[in-house]
């Protein structure tokens, strides 16, 4: 017992020793990057190895696949363990009446990154669960009309679907007719589906197949002059690049914050405009003196108040860094294993768009005649690279999104195993 307590103890000492020294690392990043311009600073690998070793990265692999969910810094996930044993001393009190009310402070500082009054922000543990919300609790009745399209996350799609069995909602799913459609094209699309029956439009800010940033504002304002609510789904958007609220005008904004803001896991929040509030039914049952109150979106049950507590570290982290400083960063990167691979095989190519204002870190890698299950398999088997297979009706290809704990050793082994993989199995 004596030897399991000192084990604990030295644990808790060594882990805490880890979180200091990555702060420190921000704060020699913090002098690196003094004064150097965010495409600049994208190149500086100095600068890049310091926010790096915040994190407790595993070397022997290569994780590509932060689109799904994503590490937290050592400092964040301390900051989380730390009230975890906290609440466990006496959970009813602990968890309850300490830690539970400083999500206040949560909410106001995720409202502030985001532009909104911290009134129409909720926490929540994902952007399935707040688009959940909203799907399930807006009154909408029998040939009332929703817009999504086919390149909307799954678990969305699911959603609107049971929502039109149950209640004979007309779900209308538009095709953009490929993987990176123009602005134009998705305006148009949406548009062309709208009737005097439309009560909603789903739209995704960043495509999680493709990374696609599509034209969120245009979308929404062509909906608002028509009475027509606007949900998004800024699952991969949020965090990822410069944004604010007022930049795109909608009425519903759902995230989840484990990936690009990287929180911890279960993590997420839901933006409603103020007076749509009493309009939405939340998911579980709340009090009626809630009904305009934002709070009723968080009635879910026991939860630990750990976990989303620790999402102040988390944005303290990404500003310290900056949202310019890394996007840039993150295009660079997929620029950098992108060009390599076309460049040296013709039958590779990138299906994500290109052009600075649409392209994200997310990058869709298409090769002619090769399924991507197979290939994710041997990047997996042979090189311990973490990617994912995309297979939709329209493309296919496999997803690499490389965060900011991603060096360019790793870019370039990705790349030089791509094209191995390919020399290998056709």
């Amino acid at each position: 017992m004596l030897e399991s307590h000192r084990r604990g103890f030295l644990a808790r000492i060594g882990a805490a020793c880890l979180a200091a020294d990555a702060s420190k690392r921000l704060v020699r990043a913090a002098e690196i990057g003094a004064g150097r311009h965010p495409d600049e600073l994208a190149e500086v690998e100095d600068y890049w190895a310091e926010i790096r070793r915040a994190f407790d990265s595993d070397r022997t692999l290569i994780n590509f696949n932060h689109g799904g969910v994503a590490p937290a810094p050592i400092g964040v996930l301390e900051a989380m363990f730390r009230d975890l044993r906290f609440s466990n001393v006496a959970p009813a009190h602990q968890m309850w009446q300490v830690l539970e009310p400083r999500i206040e402070s949560v909410r106001r500082e995720l409202a502030r990154e985001f532009g909104c009054d911290p009134e129409e922000m909720a926490i929540t543990r994902n952007a399935s669960e707040s688009l959940g919300i909203l799907i399930n609790g807006l009154d909408l009745k029998r040939g009332d009309e929703v817009i999504v399209s086919n390149q909307n996350y799954p678990r969305m799609l699911n959603m609107w679907a049971q929502r039109a069995r149950r209640d004979g909602v007309v779900v209308k799913t538009v095709s953009f007719g490929g993987p990176a459609p123009s602005p134009e094209k998705v305006i148009a699309s949406f548009r062309e589906a709208i009737t005097p029956r439309t009560k909603v439009v789903e739209i995704t800010h960043v495509v999680n197949l493709t990374g696609n940033i599509l034209p969120v504002h245009a979308v929404v304002a062509m909906a608002r002059e028509r009475g027509i609510q606007t949900f998004v789904d800024g699952a991969h958007a949020f965090a990822h690049f410069p944004f604010r609220r007022d930049d795109l005008g909608c009425d519903f904004y759902a995230t989840s914050l484990h990936k690009w803001l990287l929180a911890p896991i279960g993590t997420g929040f839901l933006y409603v405009r103020k007076e749509m509030i009493p309009k939405v039914w939340p998911l579980l049952a709340a009090p009626e003196s809630l009904t305009g109150d934002i709070r009723k979106f968080e009635e879910i049950g026991t939860h630990p108040a750990a976990i989303h507590n620790a999402i102040a570290g988390s944005l303290a982290f990404h500003r310290s860094i900056g949202a310019d400083r890394k996007i840039a960063r993150l295009r660079y990167l997929r620029s950098r294993w992108a060009t390599q691979i076309a460049d040296a095989n013709p039958r590779a190519r990138l299906l994500s768009p290109q052009e600075t204002e649409r392209a994200s870190g997310i990058g869709l890698l298409h090769v002619e005649g090769l399924k991507p299950g197979k290939l994710t398999e041997w990047l997996w088997e042979k090189r311990r690279i973490v990617t994912v297979a995309i297979t939709h009706d329209e493309f296919d290809g496999i997803r690499a999104t490389p965060n900011v704990d991603a060096s360019i050793e790793d870019v370039d082994v990705f790349a030089e195993s791509v094209l191995k993989a390919i020399k290998a199995i056709g």
